[in-house]
């Protein structure tokens, strides 16, 4: 079972999620996600997939619809840190071309 560790300070929120993104645990995700986002409205908002080692195409759509709330509300959107598979997902569907990519290699949050 997924779980999610939240973290906000200085106006940013990370959201680590711990587990695998698939079609069973996507909806409970984005709905945790959604909430803190709209209760702390934060300026910067880290997803944290490091310790995610599986993921589907459910998690690119918890991806891409997190990304259109935050853009919504004004706030930017990163990807942290995402594991090896995670990131070879990623980098397959083109998710750079949307959005930032940090924590790994010389990057910063």
């Amino acid at each position: 079972m997924e779980k999610i560790k939240f973290n906000f300070e200085n106006n940013v929120l990370s959201a680590r999620i711990v587990g695998d993104i698939d079609h069973h645990s996507a909806r409970g995700v984005r709905e945790k996600i959604d909430s803190v986002i709209f209760d702390k409205k934060p300026l910067t908002v880290l997803l944290d997939l490091s310790t995610v080692d599986f993921m589907d195409s459910s998690g690119l759509g918890l991806i891409l619809g997190r990304f259109t709330v935050c853009s919504e509300i004004g706030a930017e959107f990163k990807i942290y840190k995402p594991s090896r598979g995670v990131k070879k997902i990623l980098e397959l569907a083109g998710i750079e071309r949307l959005m930032k990519i940090v924590g790994d290699d010389s990057d910063e949050a």
